[in-house]
């Protein structure tokens, strides 16, 4: 039985001109607006689609002109190709971007594949990302007739191996530094809180994720000043999760911080260019002597090794 790795994303614009379909099909996702009408959904993603799409291409244009995440993801799956061998295929999903699930459940059907594994590459579970990815998934297999077996992942949080790819990136973020002198912030995306009230499972994820991490660091000789958890990327006037990002920021004793994309494998623009530029500005006005954000897990071998490990487990 011919096999295949499946990594599933949301995506991200590949040049500027993709930018306006990033937000149409973000927007018109019922997992995340979620009013029971389709058709006022296609309204107000048209809307703010309409009203976003130039500011957007402005934010693409600060990190080069596109999102990262397709590249990294690219070499992500050539990386974990060398790992697992010829035998079985990787290749991976985008969300709202090419490319989608069509275009690559028609390709893996027509090269004979009859047993897929999905690997949603967020390590927390939530019906906004890891179940929309699913859903969009399985629905195109569905529709073009392809009989294909799926395996699926939730989540990987709890991964002893991801965890240590994400403690690489804290020591390179401290660049040699004793930690004792910092904080940390782990920067998680933002949910809005009625998502979450309805039965979302992303918040106990996210506050579990970081207790493990906690202990990795105390077991490794890694003592921060200070570790908290906060919620970046805010949209719109609903009540989101809390303490916001730039709220911990000013609430911080230390002068001195390092934030780390704890709900992120791969660096986007909430990375580039949210944390990266936008925070950075805001920890300068209040007067922070060192403002560091680690880059996500992307490509690193330790990341690479846990996805070989979960694709092993779910064999």
């Amino acid at each position: 039985m011919k096999e295949a790795i499946v990594l599933l994303n949301m995506g991200g614009p590949n040049n500027l001109n993709e930018v306006e379909m990033f937000l149409r099909n973000m927007f018109n996702d019922p997992y995340i607006l979620r009013m029971k009408s389709s058709m006022l959904r296609r309204f107000i993603a048209g809307m703010i689609t309409l009203t976003r799409t130039e500011k957007s291409q402005e934010i693409y244009r600060q990190i080069g002109g596109k999102s990262p995440l397709v590249s990294l993801t690219r070499s992500l799956v050539d990386k974990l190709q060398r790992e697992v061998g010829d035998e079985t295929l990787v290749d991976f999903v985008m969300r709202y971007t090419p490319p989608m699930a069509h275009e690559v459940c028609t390709r893996l059907k027509e090269l004979g594949v009859a047993k897929v594994y999905l690997i949603p590459l967020y390590p927390q579970y939530s019906t906004t990302t890891t179940q929309s990815s699913l859903d969009d998934f399985e629905a195109t297999a569905h529709a073009i007739g392809w009989d294909v077996i799926t395996v699926e992942i939730k989540h990987f949080f709890a991964s002893t191996t991801y965890n240590r790819a994400l403690l690489a990136r804290i020591r390179e973020a401290l660049n040699g530094d004793e930690a004792s002198g910092y904080e940390i912030v782990f920067s998680a995306h933002g949910l809005p809180q009625k998502i979450v009230e309805e039965g979302d499972p992303y918040q106990r994820h996210v506050i579990a994720h970081v207790e493990l991490l906690k202990e990795m660091m105390q077991e490794e000789g890694i003592g921060f000043g200070g570790v908290h958890l906060a919620y970046q990327s805010k949209v719109g006037p609903m009540k989101w999760l809390e303490p916001s990002l730039e709220t911990m920021l000013h609430s911080l004793t230390s002068k001195k911080v390092v934030i780390v994309p704890i709900a992120f494998t791969l660096d986007n623009s909430e990375t580039d260019f949210e944390l990266s530029i936008e925070y950075a500005e805001i920890a300068k006005e209040i007067g922070f002597e060192a403002y560091r954000v680690c880059r996500c897990p992307n490509d690193h071998p330790l990341f690479v090794q846990a996805l070989k490990e979960l694709y092993e487990k779910m064999r």
